[in-house]
């Protein structure tokens, strides 16, 4: 095999390791997905990739469940860089005003994944939200009004069951959410590409 085609493939591997060792509480493992710099732009905490885990761990084991799906992924390469978008969902079963919900939001993590010591590592992963929903695990237990009396204009479209299900939960949404279509997304594309083209 080529070079390339190992990067790829190592890349890949790295992409798929990150969402099965977070959901399974592989501690150790998952950690060696981040550079020791690296950075976490999740939409109820944003710090590095150490920090990210340890604020993960202290919920792993409460009162909801949040499980990541991974769809297809595109990398763009440029020698030890490389910008990577993977398409994703996110389900969180969590009970919210008493009821307990499915909330399952769409979108992409957009990567900043660089090549250290020859080994590919996460530098920055910053989801962009396109869509989500929020459904009763029984349908018996919604009343008519029961999302009526939820405040969901104060955050993004695409994420707006998701945010409000965090912000229940004392967390609060971070103001910059990346979603489809918005200038943060565009603005992260921008510097996405002058990363990658200004690698060595």
């Amino acid at each position: 095999m080529d070079q390339e085609l190992l990067d790829r493939l190592a890349i890949r591997d790295l992409v798929e390791n990150w969402a099965l060792w977070r959901d399974a509480g592989f501690w150790d493992k998952f950690r060696t997905c981040w550079h020791d710099d690296g950075v976490m732009m999740a939409t109820w905490t944003q710090g590095t990739g150490a920090e990210f885990i340890e604020i993960t761990k202290k919920g792993f084991y409460g009162d909801s469940s949040i499980l990541h799906f991974l769809g297809g992924t595109t990398i763009e390469l440029n020698g030890d860089r490389a910008i990577v978008q993977t398409k994703m969902t996110i389900s969180q079963r969590a009970p919210v005003h008493e009821v307990w919900v499915d909330v399952v939001c769409t979108g992409r993590f957009f990567d900043f994944i660089e090549k250290r010591d020859d080994v590919w590592r996460v530098l920055l992963r910053q989801p962009i939200y396109e869509k989500d929903r929020m459904d009763p695990v029984k349908s018996s237990d919604l009343t008519p009004d029961y999302f009526e009396n939820m405040s969901l204009s104060e955050f993004p479209e695409a994420c707006k069951f998701m945010c409000y299900r965090h912000s229940k939960r004392g967390l609060t949404p971070s103001p910059t959410l990346a979603t489809a279509g918005s200038e943060i997304e565009a603005t992260l594309k921008k510097e996405g590409m002058a990363w990658l083209e200004s690698s060595s």
